[in-house]
């Protein structure tokens, strides 16, 4: 079983920083983390070849240095790695993202299953994986928190606002899923050590035959208009004293027509 795992380096979210310009967030030279909701990919697509067999691989499209979130996935126990980095990627929307994405998984050959995280905390969109699906027509199935693959079929009980869903497809499949379907596990200091050593794939637009008009900032179709920081429109309170006291100062207030 072939399982491609796409994840993302996200800005730490104390750290977040906009272009104006461009409408699109800042990511060279700003602390990052790995997308919390990919860890939770990552170790489901281990916890599938453990199982079942075959070979993970983990797929990321940013600058750089997106290379440390690959090496974390490496650590966890991804067999395989491709870094997609490129200016021509830069400023991409979640259809380019998408895209581009298909390109590259079109790339690797056969596979069974596409495993993505549910969203990502910059974005927060949940759009890319299933885009991903339609752009490489194959089935998707979203808020995953159980998955078993029989007989080539994949079976998936899916999280809803009330209740529980169970779904079977063929495969191959693209799943994305939610974080109450595992923990992810803490890679040992071996496995950091040894991720740091080996090869990263690294593909440029030249290596996955993408049109130009279809990536990056060019193929997005999405246009920011503004970007601005809200400004606080009011300002808290600590009361101070007994609790009865705080319930004497809230009521007072509450009859004055102070607190909104």
């Amino acid at each position: 079983m072939h399982i491609i795992v796409c994840i993302k380096q996200v800005p730490d979210t104390t750290e977040v920083e906009w272009d104006e310009e461009t409408g699109t967030m800042k990511r060279e030279g700003v602390p990052s983390i790995v997308n919390p909701f990919d860890d939770n990919a990552i170790e489901q697509a281990l916890r599938l070849r453990e199982k079942h067999g075959g070979t993970v691989t983990v797929v990321t499209m940013g600058p750089p240095q997106a290379e440390a979130a690959l090496r974390s996935a490496l650590a966890m126990g991804a067999d395989e790695a491709v870094l997609l980095t490129s200016p021509a990627f830069g400023g991409a929307d979640t259809l380019a993202t998408s895209y581009t994405l298909c390109q590259a998984i079109r790339n690797m050959g056969d596979f069974d299953m596409v495993i993505c995280g549910r969203q990502a905390f910059d974005g927060d969109t949940g759009q890319v994986g299933p885009g991903l699906a339609e752009h490489l027509g194959i089935p998707q199935i979203t808020y995953a928190i159980e998955v078993e693959a029989v007989d080539g079929k994949c079976h998936v009980r899916r999280l809803l606002e009330d209740g529980f869903e169970v779904v079977e497809a063929k495969l191959p499949v693209l799943i994305t899923v939610v974080k109450q379907i595992n923990e992810p596990r803490h890679p040992r200091l071996r496995n950091v050590l040894a991720a740091k050593k080996k090869e990263i794939t690294v593909w440029g637009p030249e290596d996955i035959d993408v049109d130009p008009h279809r990536c990056g900032l060019q193929g997005s179709p999405t246009r920011v208009v503004r970007v601005f920081r809200p400004e606080r429109a009011w300002q808290g309170e600590m009361l101070e004293g007994t609790t009865e006291e705080k319930i004497e100062q809230l009521v007072e207030k509450l009859r004055a027509g102070d607190v909104c």
